[in-house]
């Protein structure tokens, strides 16, 4: 009897049971990698068989690039509404960078995904047909506020926009992706709001400092907090 609710369940609300599958997927994938998940405890994490996880999506390694290339749809979905082109150029690139580390922060699961698929250089994704198209809207986006900043002059020069990224996600990916081995070695609890902030307005005054062509110092704590207020009270 118990059986036959959860089939009825099930093709009730078929879309609801394919969201819940995708979410126990990737916190296991998250949690235990490609090669440590388990599909049984997928489904029971998910209120569904494996019946049903195969009838919705397929085995084990589509699941896996269907997770990540949803992990990827959310994050470029939320960058689209950080509205950078109402922004000044630097304001622009403080917005990215804030709202990258807090994302990162915020989805670990996502890191987590993106080590194990580094890990695999890349096998997986190189399978998917959605996600390369994801990134060209992004990269314009980028392009733009860069080249604005040059036309305005608040930037020297109008660099990659794509190695721009890269230098704002690696910034991040790397301090919260080795915070455990790092706070050990330096003797420093880099978790703690206090050091998170501090790693954040070193991130935009690097960055700001390098597109600009100023000192990080014209960057200070004054500076980083009024940047960062103004786009907390925007969001």
């Amino acid at each position: 009897m118990a059986r036959a609710k959860r089939i009825l369940k099930w093709q009730r609300d078929p879309a609801g049971m394919r969201l819940r599958i995708l979410e126990a997927a990737k916190q296991e994938f998250a949690a235990h990698g490609l090669a440590g998940a388990r599909v049984d405890r997928i489904a029971a994490n998910a209120d569904a068989n494996k019946r049903m996880l195969y009838y919705h999506v397929g085995n084990k390694e589509d699941l896996y690039i269907e997770v990540l290339e949803g992990a990827y749809e959310k994050i470029r979905a939320e960058e689209r509404t950080l509205d950078l082109e109402h922004l000044d150029p630097p304001d622009a690139i403080a917005r990215l960078i804030d709202f990258t580390w807090n994302y990162f922060l915020r989805n670990p699961e996502f890191l987590a995904l993106l080590n194990t698929e580094n890990l695999a250089k890349a096998k997986h994704l190189k399978r998917s047909t959605k996600v390369k198209s994801m990134h060209s809207p992004f990269v314009e986006m980028i392009r733009a506020v860069v080249t604005r900043g040059v036309e305005s002059g608040d930037f020297r020069v109008a660099v990659d926009p794509v190695q721009l990224y890269i230098s704002i996600a690696g910034l991040a990916f790397f301090y919260l992706s080795n915070s455990a081995t790092l706070s050990v070695i330096f003797g420093r609890d880099l978790l703690k709001k206090d050091a998170r902030d501090e790693r954040l307005a070193h991130m935009i005054a690097l960055v700001l400092a390098a597109l600009t062509g100023n000192s990080t110092a014209v960057f200070g704590k004054a500076k980083m907090s009024a940047l960062l207020s103004a786009e907390h009270q925007a969001n």
